[in-house]
């Protein structure tokens, strides 16, 4: 078995422990070194810039806990494990809070420090994909993904913000990020000094939507004691986000034309017709076509919009994107709730990208939080996300082939009369695992599940796996 290429510093004033470390941990990883003297190996440290440190606590004269202090100043942010023949948990509290990654105590469990050592190599790599996965996020409001479909998205938004004039329609399914990429639009546009305004057409009530829209003059109707601008006005040099267009009533649907024909507007009641320099974008999770085919959108009002379209790909044709995007997620909230949480387990991401995310973006993200909140350990874990919804047989199926199905297997089957329901069950459990060739977190998605219910019932029936 190949070496894994990790480098490890170990210093010990005592030539023996050095030595048998040393021997165990050089079988597993490819860089072994060790030092007797604290001093030689604080001037190697910078240099050579190992993957991990095992650090004695009493090294003759030297402090142990000196030298992590001085390894942390110099900003070196290496898993250290700390090492002593003293069981004293005042020295192992000093130790972590200035930084240590695990305590061991003398005389050692080799095969202890084995798991340590590779538990604290783990979770440096996490946290170093956490820190490259920040350096690529983009900034806030910015749309987040490098899948190809993002890609694509993001060069029309930046063509179509520079064009400041031009109508823009975002389509898409709910969470999918219409806000958040209108909000991309007027950053990059000419008018990003001016403001952004959203409206959602869905959430006005019908009988204040035109004043809502337009403003309105005083006495304009009951309880209008002032006049009061609307968000045509509020928007002017700017932006205005028109989200749930397919929302808006017909009645203001012909006025909003005129304003995108005409580019005026005026006031309810009022008789000054006013100038409307703002740049319209709207945004539905509805088909216009159908709209327009039952008599509830204009459709010159539609053709009027439509005239640079963006449409938002829905989250499960970009799962590449779910790591970084569940990654940005938990960073946000673990540092909300002041958790130390570093990542995922590989079995927990499988979870993420097998789920169906009807409510995409959006339904992510409020999983990332719930998970956050829920979760104990430094990873989100496969138990922590058992609240996810399964997708149902037929989604399934846009993912499992049935040409990939073993012969004569299929997810689903009938039970016949008199079988017993322990046999069904054995039998649902055995080809649903054959058909995932024996992933027990797939396996538990297709059945509706959860992966600790799959091993309950794999002990409980003697499955064989």
């Amino acid at each position: 078995m190949a070496k894994q290429r990790y480098s490890i510093f170990i210093i010990d004033d005592d030539p023996l422990v050095n030595s048998t470390i040393s021997g165990v941990l050089s079988t597993v990883y490819s860089s072994i070194i060790s030092f007797t003297n604290a001093e030689k190996a604080l001037a190697e440290i910078e240099t050579l810039c190992p993957d991990l440190v095992l650090l004695d606590i009493f090294l003759g004269e030297a402090n142990g806990l000196e030298v992590l202090r001085i390894i942390r100043e110099r900003g070196l942010d290496m898993p250290v494990i700390m090492m002593t023949a003293f069981s004293d948990v005042r020295m192992a509290v000093d130790a972590i809070k200035l930084g240590a990654e695990d305590y061991i105590v003398k005389p050692l469990d080799l095969d202890q420090l084995e798991l340590s050592v590779q538990k604290s190599l783990k979770n440096y790599d996490l946290r170093r994909q956490v820190l490259l996965l920040k350096e690529q996020l983009p900034q806030e409001s910015e749309f987040i993904g490098q899948s190809p479909s993002v890609k694509k998205v993001l060069q029309l938004a930046n063509t179509f913000a520079h064009a400041d004039d031009t109508t823009v329609l975002i389509l898409g399914e709910s969470g999918t990020g219409k806000e958040v990429i209108a909000k991309h639009i007027h950053k990059h546009s000419p008018r990003a000094s001016g403001p952004l305004v959203t409206v959602n057409c869905g959430a006005i009530p019908k009988e204040l939507a035109e004043s809502e829209l337009f403003g309105h003059e005083r006495g304009a109707f009951t309880g209008a004691d002032k006049m009061k601008p609307g968000k045509f006005e509020l928007a002017q040099h700017g932006t205005l986000f028109l989200d749930e267009i397919g929302e808006l009533p017909l009645d203001l649907q012909v006025k909003l034309l005129r304003v995108l024909q005409e580019k005026t507007f005026y006031r309810l009641s009022g008789t000054k017709e006013i100038t409307a320099d703002v740049r319209i974008i709207a945004a539905t999770n509805r088909r216009l076509e159908d709209l327009i085919s039952e008599g509830k959108f204009r459709e010159d009002l539609y053709y009027r919009l439509n005239v640079a379209t963006l449409n938002l790909p829905p989250l499960r044709d970009r799962v590449q994107d779910i790591p970084l995007l569940a990654t940005t997620f938990v960073q946000e909230f673990a540092t909300k709730f002041r958790k130390t949480i570093v990542g995922f387990s590989p079995e927990a991401m499988a979870i993420l990208q097998q789920s169906w995310w009807k409510g995409n973006v959006r339904e992510l993200r409020n999983a990332m939080e719930r998970a956050v909140l829920m979760e104990q350990d430094t990873l989100i874990c496969e138990d922590t996300l058992d609240f996810l919804q399964p997708r149902s047989a037929s989604q399934v199926q846009t993912t499992v082939k049935q040409t990939d199905l073993p012969q004569g297997h299929h997810v689903l089957r009938i039970a016949r009369l008199g079988v017993p329901m322990a046999n069904v069950t054995r039998d649902l459990i055995e080809q649903t695992l054959a058909i995932t060739e024996g992933n027990q977190v797939q396996a538990a998605k297709i059945l509706g599940i959860t992966r600790a219910k799959l091993r309950y019932r794999i002990e409980q029936l003697s499955i064989k796996v």
